[in-house]
């Protein structure tokens, strides 16, 4: 660094204001959120009261608690397998080089450049049960696609979004660990009389695990805290509670329902909730990963 620089304080001098940033915005809130689940805040300032644990009691004591968390594991598993397997699948077919791949890798880079949010009112209209893609089945069969009436619609409408907004990532990613696969291996799998599917089962995955690995640890903690975007444009936690995942009922009590401390409280057991997962899958998953070529 000295190399570069005279002024030894220069290097921290270029990096603060992105340490401040991240200060501001990120450990600050964790903080924040933290010291309130302790207090009872009350929702228009004036002071708070040191409570200990008797928020945790009470969350944990709302069954409405359960229900979300339980909703947001279900659509973290599905959301997870569904964006991957996408992603895995385009990526083999760009790496392969069938017709029109070239175009592909570019035209998979454009959902990186719109906000979750955006993307959430289009698929809405996309949707739409009586003027989007899908209306020519309700002119045949009356009612039966309606994501705003029930649920299993919904549910398909917001994982079938997600998995177009996540696939950018996962998807250069693998197509990367694809491309960086000695291409000996493969002829001389050929060579073996080994076809397209063995190839894939026996080399191309066991040498993908390290980046299957590290998109699965992106695309979880992304559905656990990232899908409030696509909840809050296109289902507002209905219908009924359907798709009131934790991340977005932690936002409804916490500005709708001016429950500051339970929120607050809820926030902080997602944090932990996602710590957990995330040191299971370095704990356990990564024993399979295969890091040597």
């Amino acid at each position: 660094m000295n190399k570069f620089f005279k002024n030894r304080w220069m290097s921290l001098y270029l990096s603060a204001p992105q340490l401040l940033v991240m200060f501001l915005f990120f450990y600050l809130p964790i903080f924040m959120a933290f010291y309130w689940s302790f207090h009872l805040e009350r929702p228009f300032g004036g002071g708070s009261q040191f409570v200990g644990w008797q928020n945790y009691q009470r969350v944990f004591g709302d069954p409405e608690f359960w229900q979300s968390l339980w909703r947001t594991m279900l659509y973290t598993v599905i959301a997870t397998i569904m964006s991957i397997s996408a992603a895995l699948i385009l990526a083999l077919a760009c790496d392969r080089g069938v017709r029109l791949s070239p175009l592909a890798r570019n035209v998979m880079m454009w959902p990186k450049g719109i906000a979750a949010a955006s993307v959430g009112v289009l698929f809405v209209f996309l949707f739409d049960p009586f003027q989007g893609v899908l209306s020519w089945v309700n002119d045949l069969f009356p009612t039966v696609w309606n994501p705003r009436i029930d649920a299993l619609d919904t549910w398909i409408m917001l994982l079938v979004t997600n998995t177009w907004n996540a696939l950018t990532f996962s998807f250069i990613i693998l197509l990367a660990g694809l491309q960086s696969i000695p291409e000996g291996l493969h002829k001389a799998a050929a060579i073996d009389g080994a076809g397209p599917w063995r190839r894939l089962w026996d080399i191309q995955l066991p040498l993908l695990t390290p980046q299957l690995f590290i998109v699965s640890i992106l695309e979880v903690a992304d559905s656990l805290s990232g899908s409030f975007a696509l909840v809050a444009t296109m289902t507002e936690g209905g219908p009924g509670d359907a798709t009131n995942f934790l991340v977005y009922k932690i936002y409804r009590d916490g500005f709708a329902g001016y429950d500051l401390s339970g929120a607050a409280t809820q926030t902080a057991l997602l944090m932990l909730v996602v710590v957990a997962v995330t040191s299971f899958q370095y704990l356990f998953v990564e024993r399979r990963v295969e890091y040597q070529r």
